[in-house]
């Protein structure tokens, strides 16, 4: 009889935390060439040799409704070492290869990419989805070094800490990498019987896809790649990438009636975050209470909350409102903004995070290149300043990526025009080597696209069919939301033209008989 089980994936508030936007959310090659991927029939896939697939039992996670299968895959010589692995199980029986979902950061769990299930439900009739959780990160013995729900936002409490967990962790900090991370991957495939498999990576989760494909190209079917951080590419150098983000917000503020109201809001956003004070920290009001905040809000958390916000779409909408009530001595909007993300869950690993970060990312980034990537933005060294600061703390072993080599698989690039972190330029002037792949750019997406509009549908028929050229017209279909007009969010409708209204004009005489001073009351009246 199998177990059921419940994994409850819920986390306490974060107030005001590094955790809540340190990582890529919501980021190594082996010489072997590839001359063509063809699809793994059934009949193929039977013959192959596999071990038996381990027993699994019935759980649940926070998030998707349905069951799923729940594995404990060892990954050790020794059996010691055993990886979280929850599959959803193909609806109408599996005709087609599965697909792994990567998680982002370095440090987000797979298990918390549960919600991605709903919008992927039609892909899930025909194929298993699986979630692996790597060594180090969400149910696989998370590395987190006590820096959760109670980690300091400011940097040098949160080095103190980190700098502590690196001490009395042993050997740990060494042994985790990516090399380590995609050879697991590779024998979770092997224990689950799989023969090819297509991978969905997030964020870093597709810098871990791409390192798959170099190193594992024979197990791999096609890949489909939200957010792009190509191997080449220095992407905790984010904030150019944050400042243009904002600056097409600004764009498309400029052109709508309602935002445009509130006038030179970035201007207002920049003297704000550079004259921060000593007051405006201690007085700012607590996201979750309104009472004032118990920590300082130092002013670059406020601009790590700007720069979060720029990720989702909706969030972004709120900003120029916020900004606009800030200026005039309102902090509640704004701290809304900072709390969006205060309960968000699959919260980093943070000893995970720092040992791959460290190790992957940070020892290819000089000073020079920090200050190249920080002048004239909003965020300034804002974001790369703990890696920098905590990776004093935290050595490490650098572990460089040899140059990818030319693959033949099915790529599917997915990009929002407006992501602060992976822009649609990575994925256009990076990946020379991928010989097949489409990219789709959402215009005004944030960061991770999978989900919106009829970019499931692309990706079901990519995957189903991914020689064919997909027809990317409905991505137009997908707007931006509407900009936050006042305290009670959005304007409900636009406001009609008098002429276009037989009412208005019924109104407008009713004026006019009333006189000059009735009329007056009127008009102020509607406002």
């Amino acid at each position: 009889m199998k177990k059921e089980r419940v994994f409850d994936g819920r986390k306490r508030p974060i107030a005001c935390s590094l955790r809540r936007w340190l990582g890529l959310s919501s980021l190594y090659v082996l010489a072997v060439t590839l001359t063509s991927v063809a699809p793994i029939t059934q009949a193929e896939s039977a013959v192959q040799a596999m071990p038996a697939v381990p027993a699994s039992e019935t759980c649940y996670v926070d998030g998707w409704a349905e069951s799923l299968q729940c594995y404990r895959i060892p990954v050790s010589d020794d059996g010691k070492v055993a990886l979280s692995v929850l599959v959803a199980p193909a609806v109408n029986g599996g005709q087609h290869e599965p697909l792994y979902l990567l998680a982002g950061g370095p440090g987000q769990a797979a298990s918390d990419l549960a919600r991605l299930l709903n919008p992927l439900r039609k892909l899930n009739r025909g194929r298993d989805i699986v979630m692996v959780d790597r060594r180090g990160g969400g149910r696989s013995d998370a590395f987190d070094c006590g820096l959760g729900v109670d980690a300091p936002s400011n940097i040098e409490q949160f080095v103190a800490k980190l700098a502590v967990c690196r001490i009395n962790s042993g050997d740990r900090p060494l042994t985790i990498n990516s090399r380590q991370t995609v050879d697991d991957l590779e024998t979770v495939r092997k224990a689950l019987g799989h023969a090819r498999i297509s991978l969905w990576g997030g964020s870093w989760g597709t810098r871990t896809a791409l390192l798959y494909q170099q190193w594992y190209p024979e197990s791999l079917q096609s890949l489909v790649l939200d957010g792009v951080a190509p191997i080449d590419t220095k992407v905790f150098l984010a904030a150019t990438a944050a400042e243009s983000a904002l600056v097409e917000l600004q764009q498309a503020c400029s052109g709508d009636p309602v935002c445009a109201g509130f006038g030179d809001w970035r201007t207002e956003l920049d003297s704000l975050l550079a004259n921060w004070s000593d007051e405006q920290a201690q007085n700012f009001p607590d996201p979750l209470t309104g009472k004032t905040v118990e920590e300082p809000l130092e002013a670059w958390v406020l601009a790590g909350a700007v720069r979060t916000a720029l990720y989702d779409p909706g969030a972004a909408a709120q900003l120029p409102f916020a900004v606009d009530q800030a200026g005039r001595g309102n902090y509640v909007p704004l701290s809304g903004i900072v709390g969006l993300f205060a309960e968000m869950e699959g919260a980093m690993s943070m000893g995970l995070t720092f040992s791959v970060a460290c190790a992957e990312e940070m020892n290819r980034i000089s000073a020079e290149d920090i200050a190249s990537d920080a002048a004239g933005t909003f965020i300034g060294d804002g974001f790369i300043r703990v890696f920098s600061e905590g990776c004093k703390v935290w050595p490490v072993a650098a572990q460089p990526y040899d140059a990818p080599q030319p693959r033949h698989h099915p790529v599917l690039l997915i990009s929002g025009s407006a992501d602060p972190i992976t822009p649609p330029k990575y994925a256009d002037e990076q990946l020379a080597y991928l010989e097949q792949k489409q990219h789709l750019v959402v215009q005004g997406g944030g960061h991770i696209n999978s989900m919106r509009g009829c970019v499931p549908d692309l990706i079901l028929e990519f995957l189903d069919h991914p020689q064919a050229e997909l027809d990317q017209n409905c991505l137009a279909d997908i707007h931006r939301p509407p900009f936050t007009a006042g305290n009670f969010g959005p304007a409900l409708l636009p406001e009609l033209p008098e002429a276009d209204s037989r009412l208005a004009g019924e109104h407008q005489q009713e004026e006019e008989n009333a006189g000059p001073e009735m009329a007056g009351d009127v008009e102020g009246g509607r406002q």
